[in-house]
């Protein structure tokens, strides 16, 4: 196991530890929740940024990736739901195109390549990251943060759908690329002198 994946099965068994110190209330608890949220949002930095340079990219490292960020997003925005600090359809809308990526991805494999994170799909952990930052400071100690959380969490929504939209046509256009090949006409070349294919398999019959 090389360490751009210890990192990322780190940021996995971070995911408990944050549900349990945002849930738990206490003195400072928000803050410690937001220093280790952040440390494991670190680790998605770094475990990328290592790959590349060790030239450690591999397919567990592409698939196992976006997993563990969805885990760590997914479980801080339910936390925050419970809290009664953002609303729940918004939560549903999140979490369920990490569910419907995660599907697509499941289903890219099986054909036999790999969807790699887009622009849009980082440009959305970015917004999540800061968001829950933002909303878990906001709910107990800056209350004067509300209305950037807001916007936030309104540009999460925003770069989850155009993000999934995005992953789902490429999908599609990639299926669609298999089709066409598969379908298109073979050109079979007969050298002079032999004999076509098809009368080769009748006289071998």
């Amino acid at each position: 196991m090389n360490l751009p994946i210890s990192l990322t099965l780190l940021r996995i068994f971070f995911v408990p530890l944050v549900v349990v110190l945002l849930l738990t209330k206490g003195e400072n608890m928000d803050l410690w929740a937001v220093g280790v949220f952040l440390l494991a949002a670190v680790t998605d930095l770094l475990d990328g940024y290592l790959a590349r340079k060790r030239s450690q990219i591999t397919t567990l490292g592409i698939l196992l990736d976006p997993i563990a960020d969805k885990l760590l997003t997914s479980a801080a925005f339910v936390s925050l739901v419970e809290l009664h600090f953002v609303p729940a359809w918004m939560v549903v809308v999140i979490v369920g195109r990490e569910f419907a990526v995660s599907g697509l991805r499941s289903i890219a494999t099986a054909e036999g390549y790999v969807l790699e994170p887009s622009e849009l799909g980082k440009t959305k952990m970015v917004f999540q990251v800061v968001a829950i930052t933002v909303i878990t400071l906001e709910g107990r100690r800056y209350p004067a943060l509300h209305p950037l959380g807001e916007v936030l969490l309104w540009m999460v929504v925003l770069f989850a759908v155009a993000s999934a939209v995005q992953y789902f046509r490429s999908f599609w256009q990639r299926l669609d690329e298999r089709v066409k090949r598969r379908s298109s006409p073979r050109l079979i070349v007969i050298r002079a002198g032999e004999k076509n294919p098809e009368e080769k398999d009748v006289a071998a019959q």
